[in-house]
């Protein structure tokens, strides 16, 4: 390979550097949180409501801020209060947070809410089914669920 070969490639190399620089763009492990939200498959069945109860928020990693929850999307007049976990109480392993949620009355329907968690720059989110019906006790109908 020549020496004018080399000082090109060099050049390009360079170039391409200040280009990413100038533009903004961050390595991949700069932009990242290390803690997720993992997705577990959260439902319920909730007939005529279903006034302050929990889901949880399993999350993975590791965070050095506060992790705060909330549901939203909720069918009308449901609200949640949300939950929080704290640095320094994972060490590694998983926490679940536990994320209040008060069902109010609403037509039969399955509503999917969004249960969320920041850590105040990166937000995570996972569905969680509300299953409206008159009644949720009928077992071994694969539309109700325990």
């Amino acid at each position: 390979m020549s020496s004018i070969q080399r000082v090109l490639r060099l050049l390009l190399g360079v170039t391409a550097g200040v280009a990413l620089t100038l533009s903004g763009v961050l390595p991949a492990s700069a932009t990242t949180a290390t803690w997720e939200l993992r997705d577990i498959g959260q439902r319920t069945c909730a007939a005529g409501g279903h006034p302050n109860t929990y889901f949880v928020g399993p999350v993975f990693g590791k965070w050095e801020k506060k992790i705060t929850f909330g549901i939203r999307n909720l069918p009308s007049g449901s609200y949640s209060n949300g939950g929080a976990i704290w640095p320094g109480e994972n060490y590694g392993n998983t926490i679940v947070g536990f994320v209040h949620i008060s069902i109010a009355p609403a037509p039969p329907a399955v509503y999917v809410a969004e249960l969320w968690a920041s850590d105040g720059t990166v937000e995570r989110t996972v569905p969680i089914r509300i299953n409206m019906r008159a009644d949720c006790t009928e077992h071994g109908n694969p539309d109700i669920w325990p």
